[in-house]
């Protein structure tokens, strides 16, 4: 991962020395990725054209072959600030301005100076491949993967996504937020409520829109709720339930969790349970009452695969389906976690005439689940967090930073999970998901964003407190530093001011649809 990004961050400060080596009035903005890609625009008095991406990709081209150095220096803050005032990049400024830092790193390029969050490579060189494409107006830059520095990632159009990243995009501007600077501003100004109310309206505003979406399909039975780790699946579920209450004829609607049918997702079970189901596994004992089992394949590394498809008994979920829409009463069973057994629950329900069965879990995408049922019958959704907010111009906020952040706050509070158990998950986790459920993203029917503008602030001060916890000597130690780093640049705001439906409260605490 390291290498990725620095593969990622050196290649960015290589585009942004070419461009402004062409264009020197222009600003430069790097936005968010798109598969394996980093999409940018490049702002300036005559819009982007598809030559200049050409010009810019040949300029980088002979950085590169020159192998410049890139030289890593460390100056006083108030110096940083000044060589960005006489830049007029107003947002490093801002940045600089409102942390503690006395020391700041920065990175110098053939004479061309830059704060980056994070390392990168000691020369242009290093980058033995690269791709720069016109795109939307603006640009995609392609970079190495790990493995082989000649082979760049493949582009994969993603449409939808693209689409939820513009929305998103119009939500800041709604709040005039830009960058993190800009967000402490208003925090700073006395704006804050006003912040958390509009960030929370344009959430519910979003909801009740899917939620007449649905309802415009009079077939639909079924709504399939999917995405990765500490996205919000299950309060946005909540939440669609209610609109979906509201605005059914009957009022009557149907809310259950795929793990009910089967086994529970990985990412719900404790690592303690997990090494229970593998001891069974290999001591020749079928875990659970299924032809499949929990963990009953593996993956090409020979580790059993917890997160697999075939770890879920989809015939049992077919049948049950397919009950419920002929109007049969079926037992919900649970899963009981400690043991590794699917259990009945006592629980029987029956679709009601108008009802709506809301499905949530990782695998709610795959055709697989759904390849028995009626595509007319059937709604799918893909939610995350996808942040559009930025660091700087220059430094992107990853996704998986604000979901590992949430993470490790809602593992704390309600798993019995520390910071550093946490952390040695998330490369499972990870995997799981660009198995399972990235590859299905844009055939939902709809995308939602559950990130909140403000919410690293209000999880910064217990994230702190749990990543404060690993010791020096833990393999994750690098991870604690960067993300302790990475917390620093945001003002903390008070846990109480989140209202108790928000989807923040999944991870904080506090929620009315959750007890811890």
């Amino acid at each position: 991962m390291d290498n990725i990004r620095n593969n990622s961050r050196t290649l960015q400060f290589i585009f942004i020395k070419a461009v402004l080596d062409l264009y020197k009035d222009a600003i430069v903005t790097m936005e968010h990725s798109i598969g394996k890609w980093v999409f940018g625009e490049i702002h300036k008095k005559e819009p982007l054209t598809e030559q200049e991406v050409n010009n810019i990709k040949q300029a980088m081209q002979k950085l590169i072959d020159k192998n410049y150095p890139i030289k890593r220096i460390k100056v006083k803050r108030e110096e940083a600030i000044k060589i960005f005032q006489n830049y007029g990049m107003t947002d490093k400024v801002k940045l600089l301005q409102q942390t503690g830092f006395k020391v700041v790193t920065l990175y110098e390029l053939d004479g061309r100076y830059d704060y980056f969050y994070g390392p990168m490579w000691e020369s242009t060189g290093v980058i033995k491949n690269f791709d720069v494409k016109f795109y939307n107006g603006g640009f995609i830059l392609g970079y190495p993967t790990d493995e082989n520095l000649m082979v760049v990632n493949k582009f994969v159009e993603q449409r939808k996504l693209t689409n939820i990243f513009r929305e998103t995009e119009k939500w800041l501007n709604i709040l005039g937020i830009g960058e993190v600077g800009s967000l402490n501003e208003k925090i700073s100004n006395g704006e804050l409520i006003d912040l958390i109310m509009i960030s929370e309206a344009l959430h519910e505003k979003k909801i009740a829109q899917i939620s007449d979406m649905i309802n415009e399909k009079k077939e639909i039975k079924a709504v399939f709720v999917a995405g990765p780790s500490s996205s919000g699946k299950t309060t946005f579920a909540n939440r669609l339930a209610i609109q979906l209450n509201t605005l059914t004829e009957a009022g009557e609607l149907l809310l259950t969790i795929l793990a009910a049918f089967a086994q529970a997702e990985s990412e719900s079970a404790s690592e303690s349970s997990k090494m229970a189901y593998l001891h069974r596994i290999e001591n020749g004992e079928v875990v659970a009452y299924l032809e499949r089992s929990y963990g009953y394949e593996k993956d090409e590394n020979g580790e059993y695969d917890f997160e697999s498809i075939k770890s879920i008994d989809v015939k049992f979920f077919k049948d049950q389906m397919k009950e419920l829409f002929e109007g049969k009463e079926v037992e919900i069973p649970i899963f009981n976690f400690l043991t590794g057994y699917r259990e009945k629950s006592g629980s029987k329900v029956k679709m009601p005439k108008n009802g709506i069965l809301i499905i949530e879990g990782i695998h709610g995408l795959n055709p697989i689940l759904t390849s028995s049922l009626d595509e007319n019958n059937i709604f799918k959704i893909y939610i995350s967090a996808l942040t559009q907010l930025n660091l700087d111009n220059h430094n992107r906020i990853s996704t998986s930073d604000v979901r590992r952040v949430r993470r490790i706050v809602r593992d704390s509070l309600s798993r019995g999970k520390n910071a550093e158990e946490t952390l040695l998950m998330w490369p499972s986790i990870k995997k799981g998901e660009e198995k399972n459920i990235f590859v299905y993203q844009e055939e939902a029917d709809v995308m939602f964003n559950s990130t909140l503008v403000y919410e690293l602030c209000v999880l910064k001060k217990k994230a702190l407190e749990e990543l404060d916890k690993v010791v020096a000597d833990s393999s994750v130690y690098d991870e604690v530093k960067r993300l302790k780093a990475f917390l620093g640049f945001f003002d903390e705001i008070d846990k109480g001011l989140v209202p108790e439906n928000s989807i923040l409260r999944e991870f904080i605490g506090g929620s009315i649809f959750y007890k811890y």
